[in-house]
């Protein structure tokens, strides 16, 4: 379950953050990003990642990975 950040931490990241966070480099996370394969919510265009979907996208992840191996 995901923590509420603290009062003087961000609830979003940048896409090079969020990338990196996936192992990607900042172009493939703005390719990503792009594709609709992280989410973002978008101020003009400005583009930031909510800490929230990263956690989810790791979480499912790895549960799928989980899931194979027992399979």
């Amino acid at each position: 379950m995901a923590e509420k950040p603290k009062a003087n931490e961000s609830a979003v990241l940048t896409v090079p953050e969020a990338g990196a966070k996936l192992g990607l480099t900042r172009n493939a996370a703005y390719q990503a990003a792009a594709r609709g394969e992280i989410p973002v919510i978008r101020f003009g265009k400005l583009m930031r990642v909510p800490k929230v979907a990263i956690e989810r996208m790791l979480t499912e992840a790895s549960t799928q990975q989980r899931s194979k191996a027992v399979a």
